[in-house]
């Protein structure tokens, strides 16, 4: 089946260029002009990935992303962000973005992303073969935090904080290798797929927020160490 894309872009010259690459290249694709419309347009079709700009007037990007993964946490989203604007990158995975493309972008980056991303998805939506491997537990510890899978939640004394469904899969990697160095293309495999096309600064934009809900200090973290040049190794508490 041919894949539908949502796209949400408020400039219409961007928008109608988006429309005529993806239709050239087979996708179905359905335009919005803003974050509401992109909404309403969610609520009522079906869609196999979303493609949102951030900046949007009344409804931006990430509110559009938010409301989406309330109700679908499967539905693979990239965010189209501002060059330089790192913040939006880190908001956008925060919220559970799989990816973000930054302007100005090339075709064949944007092509080869969405591309990524589809496959990903279509993967992680396929039958899996029998773990070699016990799963986690249902709850587990980690770090200063109490992992409840099923929940997608990470607990610390009072405070719980939801999970993104690559944090948590990062905390399953990291926990079935304790004390080991993972390099950073090690965990890119690990948790976004070997075709992922992304850098390994996303990588660690994942590993900054995952330590806000996991550490006591994550500006002194005791559990995801830095391993520099390399990766990282998860320490359990002794």
């Amino acid at each position: 089946m041919t894949p539908h894309i949502l796209v949400a872009e408020d400039d219409p010259h961007i928008r109608e260029g988006l429309l005529a690459t993806l239709e050239s290249e087979g996708y179905r694709v359905t335009t919005a002009r803003d974050g509401a419309e992109a909404l309403r347009l969610f609520e009522k079709t079906s869609f196999d990935l979303a493609l949102l700009d951030v900046m949007m007037p009344a409804v931006s990007g990430f509110d559009v992303c938010r409301a989406i993964r309330r109700k679908n946490r499967a539905l693979p989203v990239v965010m189209l962000t501002a060059k330089g604007e790192e913040i939006d990158k880190v908001v956008g995975l925060e919220l559970g973005a799989d990816d973000y493309i930054t302007k100005p972008f090339g075709v064949r980056e944007l092509l080869a992303r969405i591309a990524a991303v589809l496959r990903r998805a279509a993967t992680n939506a396929a039958p899996q073969p029998p773990a070699k491997s016990p799963a986690p537990p249902d709850v587990f510890a980690f770090g200063t935090a109490q992992i409840e899978r099923k929940k997608m939640r990470a607990t610390r004394g009072k405070k719980a904080e939801d999970l993104t469904a690559r944090e948590l899969k990062l905390t399953e990697i990291f926990l079935a290798h304790p004390d080991e160095v993972l390099s950073r293309d090690q965990l890119l495999n690990a948790a976004w797929g070997i075709n992922y096309l992304g850098t390994t600064r996303t990588l660690d934009q994942h590993i900054v927020q995952l330590r806000k809900k996991i550490e006591k200090d994550p500006e002194a973290p005791t559990a995801i160490l830095t391993v520099h040049g390399i990766g990282y190794r998860y320490q359990p508490a002794r």
